[in-house]
């Protein structure tokens, strides 16, 4: 895997210009993962003529939760109480006194105004400028490689959720039933959630990323659960609603029906050149033609990858278009205050109609069970 980090890094060379003699420090852990292929806690890349060096902090470092570091990189450990960037500048401005670069481009929107005034005292010297996201544009289309892992995290996630359905879940609270399902992705081989664990049940239910509660699960309940699993890095999403008892009101069944058309209409909108705004309209359209509108989330769907969100967005505004191979999630919801809701999700891969269409990973059924 070391010739597909170092491709990574030769892609960000040409877009910030490093033929021009700049050099770039990453510091957002996602995007050094992407690039060296582990990210230590608190550890930095930096790309500079001729070399590319990982620097880390002088802590012990689980492999398997960072992530393997290609063995094509130099691996410095600053001493105490060196901050990895600082050490970083440091090393360029040893260079530039050889013919070495005097610009570092730096991601403005991960430093804090502490560590880029410490840049700056150290090396004076150096001129710093803004990677302006271009690593997080790089990571936006998969490889086949990273589209496997999300797959298999897909896979855990399925498992993790349909083994809980399984379960007796009448007078179970919402945060024990949260527990247990990050226990049991952990349990098929996750690194752990994807994000916190969400389950909603009752006046809750359909709520975006709810916090759970103590309140227990009752019968008539609408009972909305969104997880997602971590493997090697990469992170999916997954939610669906259910009922708990054996007759569903007719409110539920209309409502279930509303939000399902309306993330199948959107799951069939994820083609290669689709406007990102377009899916989300989709989407928005038919929920918002039903009353709904006030009551919609501000982004019907997002990127996934090495962070639970990425680029690209499903809104409104957004005004970009997708590719091949970009995975998203569509997750639309309606809640009803005082009453709940239905919030159906899926991870899905972008591909043409010629191999298929969008590519499913999330596979639990979007039927509305009553459990």
């Amino acid at each position: 895997m070391s010739e597909v980090y170092a491709a990574r890094r030769a892609r960000l060379r040409e877009s910030y210009g490093a033929h021009r003699g700049a050099a770039a420090l990453v510091s957002g852990p996602a995007n050094v993962r992407y690039l060296a292929g582990g990210a230590p806690p608190g550890a930095v890349l930096l790309l500079a003529p001729g070399e590319d060096v990982l620097l880390c902090p002088p802590a012990p470092v689980d492999e398997a939760a960072a992530g393997r570091v290609g063995e094509d990189l130099r691996v410095v450990v600053p001493g105490e109480p060196g901050d990895p960037a600082v050490a970083a500048a440091l090393l360029l401005a040893d260079a530039g006194r050889s013919g070495g670069a005097g610009t570092l481009a730096v991601e403005e929107g991960h430093l804090t105004v502490s560590r880029h005034r410490a840049l700056a005292a150290a090396v004076p010297e150096l001129r710093l400028t803004d990677l302006a996201g271009a690593v997080e544009q790089l990571r936006v289309v998969k490889d086949e490689e990273e589209i496997s892992r999300l797959r298999i995290a897909a896979e855990i996630a399925d498992q993790a959720l349909g083994e809980l359905l399984e379960s007796i879940l009448v007078g179970r609270t919402e945060r024990h039933l949260a527990l247990e399902l990050e226990r049991r992705l952990v349990d098929h081989g996750a690194d752990g959630p994807a994000f916190p664990t969400s389950v909603a049940t009752g006046p809750h239910s359909g709520r975006p990323a709810h916090r759970p509660s103590d309140r227990r699960v009752e019968e008539g309940d609408f009972l909305t659960v969104g997880l997602g699993a971590e493997y090697r890095g990469y992170r999916c999403s997954i939610t669906r609603t259910f009922v708990i008892g054996t007759s569903p009101a007719d409110w539920q069944i209309e409502l279930y029906e509303l939000v399902f058309v309306a993330q199948r209409a959107g799951r069939e909108a994820l083609l290669p050149g689709a406007g990102c705004r377009d899916v989300d309209r989709t989407v928005r359209g038919r929920l918002a033609a039903a009353g709904h509108a006030e009551a919609l989330d501000p982004c019907t769907g997002h990127g996934v990858g090495l962070e639970i969100v990425e680029e690209p967005q499903l809104a409104p505004a957004s005004m970009g278009k997708l590719d091949a191979c970009v995975p998203v999630t569509v997750g639309p919801g309606v809640h009803l205050p005082g009453r709940g809701g239905v919030r159906i999700d899926d991870t899905l891969v972008v591909r043409p109609e010629a191999d298929g269409g969008p590519e499913l990973l999330t596979i639990t059924t979007k039927e509305l069970l009553a459990l």
